[in-house]
């Protein structure tokens, strides 16, 4: 049997959102087709993003504030503790997916094997990866759909 590719496996023509669209109304759009994910694509067509379920529920997740030190008068910030609130708030008062997204996300080839797509959902702790072929998204790959290749190989 011949190893099996993302293109064997893709969802090919996925439901895809612009980076204009509304955060609310991609939530709609995700409930509707039942999707867990959307790949952002910008006015040319070309892959820019991916929203997640996660990044919308971080829409309602609390803001922690960066941890520091008082020492001496002066505040020290951890390393890393303002970025993150930073990032954090953007994605809690974002009005667009554009806000939201995740920008140049992980993606795989169609040639890509089953393995290979495995392995990067695992060690990136993602759940889907965009299938691009030319600079074009033709697809996306999710666990469900490796566990269903799986299966049928049983």
């Amino acid at each position: 049997m011949a190893l099996q590719t993302a293109r064997d496996i893709m969802t090919t023509d996925p439901v895809t959102a612009s980076p204009e669209l509304s955060v609310t109304d991609a939530a709609h759009l995700m409930t509707e087709k039942r999707v867990g994910a959307l790949p952002v694509l910008d006015g040319a067509g070309a892959l820019i993003g991916l929203v997640s379920e996660g990044d919308l529920i971080m829409q309602d997740a609390k803001v922690h504030f960066p941890t520091y030190l008082h020492l001496l008068g002066g505040f020290i910030f951890y390393p890393g503790s303002t970025e993150r609130f930073e990032s954090d708030l953007k994605k809690a008062v974002g009005a667009t997916v554009a806000d939201v997204m995740t920008a140049d996300p992980v993606t795989v080839s169609p040639d890509a094997t089953i393995e290979d797509v495995a392995t990067l959902l695992v060690e990136r702790e993602i759940s889907r990866l965009p299938v691009v072929d030319g600079g074009r998204l033709v697809g996306i790959v999710s666990k469900s759909d490796i566990v269903r290749a799986i299966a049928a190989e049983r």
